[in-house]
């Protein structure tokens, strides 16, 4: 029988949600951070541009970048058929909240003044049709997502860390070479369901999620689990020792403790801190 979280039990829906607890020995309540509430849609667009370059920050700094493969993506909360990219050949590590493109679903620039990349617009495009509750996207070439994606299969669920993708990954099965084609852009996002990952086989791996700040989070969190898939694989052929599976029951009762988006949200603000006193927040710029 999978366990149950009576430690939270008196605690508010908030903490509750992320396994946070929070009462002072006086008994004064303790909230911890949450997605913000807004005054106005121009406030929230500002906040989504500045978490996205600083994703692009984040991602550079764990070597996801690789020429000018990779991007990311953020909806429009006004214009919400329009998402904001970077821009196609300025490196991760350099761009900051003007640098960012407003295109719309025709792919169009609506703001900016430089090209965005065409793969980008191909995949983004058709996942933020396909899912209405997904507001950001993230791609990058990273090293250990490609090595697990030539397996074309999914991530066994053997690590508390791989439980955020319990049921809720999937596999591209097929390399049809780099995505120009807006059709390919809807198999990818027809294969993603309602899921928050995709393995894109022969290729690497793309995740989104209700924030930006939770789809980076679901990104560098299934680089790291394919790391450790790669690493169990190879010392269980090597040793013959055997690898023990999570039961169903515990990994479904997991599942909402590290796999909802409130937790993905929360589980990026301290890289998002982090960036933020590295740069002096010059990405805000």
């Amino acid at each position: 029988m999978a366990p149950v979280a009576q430690v939270l039990s008196a605690e508010s829906n908030g903490n509750a949600t992320v396994g946070a607890l929070g009462k002072t020995k006086s008994g004064k309540p303790l909230k911890v951070r949450a997605y913000p509430k807004f005054d106005s849609l121009e406030e929230e667009r500002q906040y989504r541009k500045q978490h996205l370059a600083a994703a692009y920050r984040v991602f550079a700094e764990r070597g996801f970048d690789e020429g000018v493969a990779g991007h990311m993506s953020v909806r429009d909360p006004i214009l919400t058929d329009h998402f904001w990219l970077n821009p196609l050949s300025k490196h991760f590590s350099q761009i900051s909240v003007s640098d960012l493109i407003l295109v719309d679903d025709d792919g169009t620039v609506v703001i900016g003044d430089e090209p965005i990349n065409a793969a980008a617009f191909a995949i983004h495009s058709e996942i933020h049709k396909a899912r209405p509750d997904v507001h950001a996207a993230c791609h990058a070439h990273s090293v250990y997502g490609k090595a697990f994606s030539v397996f074309g299969r999914e991530l066994d669920m053997i690590t508390q860390d791989s439980l955020r993708f319990y049921k809720n990954h999937a596999v591209f099965p097929q390399f049809n070479g780099v995505v120009l084609d807006r059709e390919e852009g809807k198999r990818i996002a027809e294969h993603l369901g309602n899921g928050k990952a995709i393995i894109l086989q022969n290729h690497g791996l793309l995740t989104v999620g209700e924030t930006i700040d939770a789809a980076a989070f679901w990104f560098m969190s299934l680089d790291k689990t394919c790391q450790a898939q790669l690493l169990v694989d190879a010392a269980a052929q090597g040793s013959g020792n055997t690898v023990n599976f999570i039961p169903e029951e515990e990994a479904s009762f997991s599942y909402q403790q590290v796999g909802t988006p409130e937790k993905g949200w929360l589980a990026f603000q301290p890289y998002y801190d982090e960036i933020l006193a590295k740069t002096q927040g010059s990405f805000l710029k």
